[in-house]
């Protein structure tokens, strides 16, 4: 690959430094690592995530006032002090709490722990007559495997007041700078709201050194009111920058970029823009960082925006052997409301995904930048190219934000291209691929697509195989041209087109909906008989609806004409019959896996030898520099 071999072309794109971002800060005596919250950043989120009141109380973001006899707890998601974590992972060995209390009459106060099991047990407590600061201090000694600590209320004989509830722990010699950097792509509103969250927030647009929006769209952040005003609070912090359509990891890869330019010292925390955003998990990544024993990747878990009490999952990690990323981490929780369940059980991540993850200054210093491979996987593999340098991921408790739910997202699409490439680059980089086991995995899908009638979805996730092996010439443009040619090939396949389902192309009287039975026992003599009923024509004839709970593949193959609903639920995919298609994208499949077997090895290869070069700050301003600049 032709890459620039002047650093000094690195330098040119970087824009100037926030005057904060360029020293570290002197620490107080104690370290603020976590405060109590006590409503949502919205009303369509539960105030339970953050305490759950029995009786009548009024609460604000960071205080709360209980009527007489009512009692209250933050064992909760939010309210919780992630002990396990606390112990395992950093210096700290002892944590201190404290908060304001207006004591009516008389009020008592216990500091709870729990251990793996859950089983509460009282660490400290105190009986109040009179309002003043209260201060319980727990030993993290007990917390190895699992447990967490929270504190409870009573107002025994009159009302009370909680306010600046905080854990403090020994600070630190100093506290890194640290930056945020948010890459967008024509979400403005979404971008915009969570600059404005951030901004809100005093304590944290103190604690923090620098935001970077990367800007990537046509449909400019900048143009938003809200951004206005946001920009306004933040002040010489906030960065603005456009740079050409690079995806995810050429967004975030800007902000390490531009970070480390700056500071050497400074750790980077990446964001995704259409979030909800927590501020408070700022707060807590960042304290974690700090005090972490060795330099550590620290991760938000993500909370389900449209479920918004539901964690996705507590820890992921990967299967390279079978290219799957998004792994539960056994004895994780996943897809739980944390209303009714508590993470009590430590559990280690492989890695974190970007919708919110702190990347320590020592990472890239020793790593380098992503990969330019546009989105999906990016994160993944640095994640484990962090580990392989001697980096662990820990995916933080009760840190959070809200992340678009995947299930709504429907798996036919075009980034279905990046999630077949950049699986097979990252396995080609850090494991030995068995072509002959991939090869029989990708058959069974395709095959599985190609009887359920997605066409276009076999075309894209072939394109990602070849381009895989065309080698790492095709990251040469970070993905631009690629994003171009899947989304007009997939065009030509009118299944992966979406109708709204009132204005759908069938006549509404001539669809019948089919109920799926249950998941066969034996999947692949079912998946034969289904490619020979689909081959020879040996079909119901259609249309037929299909929901999205029964749109598997062994009852669509059983029509020649669906109409099926999309995973977002805002609309219909109609699906059709084509054997000179489905015959001309299986010989297509035979070839590109015969492919597979015999030139991964070199390939992988070539991949090798060529992440130097493309993870460089050369390649990256490269990039970076095709653009023009902002507009005033």
């Amino acid at each position: 690959m032709d890459l620039p071999a002047s650093s000094a072309e690195a330098g040119a794109v970087t824009a100037a430094a926030p005057s904060a971002l360029l020293h570290d800060h002197s620490a107080p005596d104690r370290l603020v690592v976590q405060r109590g919250v006590f409503t949502a950043p919205t009303p369509t989120i539960s105030e339970d995530l953050y305490a759950v009141v029995d009786g009548d109380a009024t609460r604000t973001r960071l205080s709360m006032r209980l009527a007489k006899g009512v009692k209250a707890h933050t064992n909760t998601y939010f309210g919780r002090f992630a002990a396990s974590y606390w112990q395992r992972w950093t210096t700290v060995r002892e944590v201190r709490m404290t908060a304001q209390l207006h004591v009516g009459d008389r009020a008592r106060v216990w500091l709870v722990a729990s251990d793996i099991a859950g089983h509460r047990r009282v660490v400290d407590a105190v009986d109040l007559t009179e309002s003043g600061t209260v201060e319980l201090t727990a030993a993290l000694d007990k917390f190895i495997d699992g447990g967490a600590l929270w504190v409870e209320f009573d107002a025994l004989g009159g009302p009370l007041g909680v306010e600046s509830l905080e854990w403090t722990v020994d600070a630190p010699d100093h506290v890194r700078p640290v930056a945020i950097a948010i890459c967008t792509f024509n979400r403005a509103d979404d971008c915009a709201k969570t600059v404005a969250a951030l901004a809100s927030d005093d304590t944290v647009l103190t604690a923090i050194d620098a935001v970077y929006v990367v800007d990537q769209g046509t449909d400019l952040v900048q143009d938003r009111a809200l951004f206005t005003e946001a920009s306004e609070r933040l002040g010489e912090k906030l960065r603005y920058l456009r740079q050409p359509n690079l995806g995810g990891a050429g967004g975030f890869t800007r902000g390490l970029y531009e970070v480390s330019a700056a500071n050497e010292h400074a750790d980077v925390i990446l964001m995704d823009d259409d979030i909800l955003c927590e501020p408070e998990t700022v707060l807590r990544l960042n304290a974690f960082a700090n005090l972490t024993v060795s330099p550590t990747l620290v991760g938000a878990q993500m909370l389900f925006l449209l479920n918004p009490d539901y964690l996705n999952v507590g820890a992921e990690d990967v299967n390279l052997h079978k290219l799957r990323h998004g792994q539960k981490v056994p004895k994780a929780l996943r897809n739980t409301s944390m209303l009714k369940r508590n993470q009590e059980r430590r559990v280690d991540a492989g890695y974190n995904a970007w919708w919110t993850c702190l990347i320590p200054a020592e990472v890239v210093a020793e790593i380098g930048l992503p990969l330019p491979i546009f989105f999906q996987w990016d994160d993944v593999e640095y994640g484990i190219r962090a580990r392989e340098a001697g980096f662990v991921t820990v995916t933080l408790p009760n840190a959070a934000v809200w992340h678009a739910d995947f299930y709504w997202k429907e798996f036919d699409d075009w980034a279905r291209y990046y999630s077949t490439r950049n699986s097979l680059i990252v396995g080609a980089l850090h494991s030995d691929l068995d072509t002959k086991f991939l090869a029989r995995q990708f058959f069974e899908e395709l095959s599985q697509h190609l009887v359920a009638m997605q066409y276009g979805l076999v075309e894209t996730t072939l394109a990602g195989i070849e381009d895989f092996l065309a080698g790492p010439d095709v990251l040469r443009d970070g993905g631009i041209e690629s994003m171009a040619r899947v989304r007009a090939a997939r065009a030509e396949h009118p299944e992966t087109v979406k109708h709204d389902a009132t204005a759908a192309p069938v006549r509404a009287a001539d669809l019948r909906t089919r109920r799926a039975g249950g998941e066969p026992s034996r999947p692949t003599p079912v998946l034969v008989k289904r490619a020979i009923g689909q081959w020879f024509g040996r079909v119901e004839r259609g249309p037929v609806g299909i929901t999205r709970e029964d749109a598997h593949w062994w009852h669509i193959a059983l029509f020649d004409h669906a109409v099926v609903t999309d995973a977002s639920q805002s609309g219909v995919r109609i699906r059709q019959r084509d054997k000179a298609k489905a015959r001309a994208l299986l010989l297509r499949t035979v070839r590109v896996l015969r492919r597979l077997r015999k030139e991964a090895p070199v390939v992988q290869q070539r991949y090798r030898e060529a992440v130097p070069s493309l993870t460089s700050r050369e390649n990256w301003a490269r990039l970076f520099g095709t653009f023009p600049p902002p507009r005033a």
